[in-house]
């Protein structure tokens, strides 16, 4: 019963889900590496913008909400069409 709980939480056995996750981050990091993107580059965006919130005040909040709408116009769209799928094959 708990391991039940456990693979419905995590979307499968744990050996299957590191597998998984490991071969995505894989195909991510050698795309994030072919356009010249490095972890900390990402961090120091999330810097530069709370920087920006903190010192711009309203403006830069508008900013942050323009980049959540810019992903969620992608985001949404695709964890939509995989949750019709997944209503398709008649998983939970």
């Amino acid at each position: 019963m708990r391991n039940e709980k456990l693979n419905r939480f995590l979307g499968g056995s744990p050996g299957q889900v590191i597998l998984r996750l490991a071969v995505i981050s894989f195909v991510v990091g050698i795309i994030m590496s072919s356009i010249d993107l490095r972890p900390m580059d990402l961090i120091y965006w999330v810097e530069d913008v709370v920087r920006g919130i903190w010192n711009m005040g309203f403006d830069a909040i508008r900013r942050f909400g323009t980049y959540f709408l810019l992903g969620a116009v992608v985001v949404v769209p695709i964890w939509l069409i995989g949750r019709l799928m997944k209503i398709g094959r008649g998983e939970p």
